[in-house]
């Protein structure tokens, strides 16, 4: 007797089906969440396909982005690999870099441009700074991302999303106990992998909540201090 894999995209409720449209069924977005699946502890995969909901409702609502074009494949892609560093298995990538985001190495499919969008997408969504500057579909990806952590009142313009489509995706996609997780998950990294920490905001979680943990030593004032003045001194 014939199987059939159970599809993984969204099943949006009534309330959410205005989204339908911006929500790409292609191949490549297909295979993205057959990865993300396979590669993501259940509260991981809930928390990128809620990030790809709130990047779409961000994406109609924020001031100046709405007027943007904005490729909806590459925000896709984007959102569902950005956390492939958190595979609790290790094989896809075992969070060597910020955040753990090694989604940027499993695009497949693109090319150019869109590669480098999706790399900077999921490099840069955790460095406001940069990322709310970059271009468009880097920095909606960032919005939705930040939005799963901020909630509707505490997005940056205020009011991007409504609490009742923001409750709509958190009923679909649960929560699972997202921050006691992630903060496991980056106190793992400060403890396992400290080399990769210190100069990005997992470093922050070692320095609140693991002992021994120190980013001494490892800043970049303290290199810029230790080698530069031997060079200004040259002259």
């Amino acid at each position: 007797m014939s199987t059939t894999t159970p599809s993984l995209f969204p099943a949006l409720p009534p309330t959410l089906s205005h989204l339908t449209a911006l929500l790409p069924r292609t191949p490549l977005v297909q295979a993205a969440l057959q990865h993300a699946h396979a590669h993501s502890a259940p509260f991981a995969f809930n928390h990128v396909v809620r990030s790809w909901l709130f990047t779409a409702l961000v994406g109609r609502s924020h001031p100046t982005l709405r007027h943007e074009r904005i490729d909806p494949e590459v925000v896709a892609v984007a959102c569902l690999l950005h956390d492939l560093g958190w595979d609790p298995t290790g094989a896809d990538g075992g969070g060597g870099r910020e955040d753990g985001d090694d989604g940027d190495d499993d695009v497949r499919g693109y090319k150019g441009r869109k590669t480098q969008q999706v790399w900077d997408a999921c490099a840069l969504h955790t460095t406001g700074s940069i990322a709310f500057c970059k271009e468009p579909v880097v920095a909606v990806v960032a919005y939705g991302i930040w939005a799963d952590f901020q909630g509707p009142a505490n997005t940056l313009p205020p009011d991007m999303l409504t609490w009742a489509d923001y409750d709509a995706v958190v009923r679909a996609y649960l929560r699972l106990g997202l921050l006691g997780e992630l903060k496991d998950i980056m106190c793992g990294l400060c403890r396992t992998k400290p080399a990769t920490t210190y100069d990005n905001t997992v470093g922050e979680w070692g320095e609140l909540f693991v002992d021994g943990y120190s980013r001494e030593g490892h800043r970049t004032a303290e290199m810029l201090l230790k080698f530069t003045p031997a060079l200004d001194a040259r002259e």
